[in-house]
């Protein structure tokens, strides 16, 4: 379906509870520190960067959710950069710089409520016009449990016959028990208020602390389910693969791969991460000098092949 021009269109969602900890503290999971990235800018880079790749445009719908807005008022969909009408922002670099921003002029508050944000993303994939032409991916960081555990799956039910996958982050040290149960790899998830089912699965969640903060390894474990989640979502509505595109100006880059090499670096060898009211820099290269790491292997079960005619490689999850 990407080798045929589907494109994969990403939305954020940042928690912006008051259980971070202020950003000022050095404890808390938003301080921007002079020498590292913290786990929500891991999170964006790693996830990011890879899906960064299938989208020509390469803007991102960005938001917060349980922030005091500068109007006093608690929203659970702000827009990051400070733009209702238009959320979006351009590249990973774009994201961090939002980030940034929304740091020094939205307060830190609850509760820590998903459906909002989850029912956003749902109206933006209802809308894709062909069928087919676009698949939309959430991703969710987030320090704590929901509060609106019902609502928010009744949410995740309503959007599981849309062309959306839901990643969601855990960071920080928070009991993340409960969140398994939006995970539902073994079973469809089941409202407990109306009994209806869920259409498909679509959501996979990771804690952070799990990886020991793992760039890498994020990337892996929170894509692995995408590439099932949009061909079930193209095979029950009957969508067949376009013809794959030859363009000389437009490569499909493909997910295992960027999967098995993706790096994420500290900031030790480049600039600072973006401070408030400043541009974020770019990701960070390795440590001047030092010799790349060897890439590490597929993950399970792929397998690297090449393709007769182009010569190009390519990848197959079996």
């Amino acid at each position: 379906y990407i080798a045929g021009g589907t494109e994969v269109d990403v939305m954020l969602a940042i928690d912006f509870t008051a259980s971070n900890k202020q950003p000022k503290d050095p404890h808390s999971l938003h301080y921007m520190d002079p020498n590292g990235w913290n786990q929500y800018q891991k999170a964006i880079i790693a996830v990011g960067e890879i899906l960064d790749k299938y989208n020509t445009d390469k803007m991102f719908a960005t938001y917060g959710f349980g922030g005091k807005l500068p109007s006093g008022q608690v929203s659970h969909a702000f827009a990051l950069n400070g733009n209702a009408q238009n959320p979006r922002v351009r590249g990973v670099n774009g994201i961090l710089e939002a980030y940034s921003h929304a740091l020094t002029n939205v307060e830190l508050y609850g509760p820590t409520n998903f459906k909002d944000v989850i029912s956003t993303s749902e109206a933006a994939a209802k809308g894709i016009r062909p069928p087919g032409s676009k698949y939309y991916v959430l991703l969710i960081i987030t320090d704590g449990e929901i509060t609106d555990m019902d609502q928010t799956i009744d949410a995740i039910i309503d959007a599981s016959g849309m062309p959306l996958s839901i990643i969601i982050v855990g960071v920080g040290q928070a009991d993340f028990a409960s969140m398994h149960r939006l995970d539902s790899d073994d079973h469809l998830l089941t409202s407990p208020m109306t009994g209806k089912k869920a259409q498909r699965d679509i959501v996979q969640f990771v804690a952070f602390r799990d990886l020991h903060g793992d760039g890498s390894a994020l990337a892996r474990e929170v894509l692995a389910e995408i590439p099932g989640q949009l061909t079930s979502y193209m095979k029950v509505n009957h969508i067949k693969a376009p013809p794959r595109i030859q363009k000389n100006d437009w490569e499909v880059d493909n997910a295992a791969e960027k999967m098995a090499h993706v790096s994420l670096s500290g900031p030790s060898a480049g600039p600072p991460p973006p401070q408030p009211r400043q541009a974020a820099p770019p990701p960070p290269p390795p440590h001047a000098g030092a010799p790349p790491p060897p890439p590490p292997a597929l993950p399970p079960g792929w397998e690297e092949m090449q393709d007769p005619g182009s010569g190009k490689l390519y990848y197959v999850n079996h």
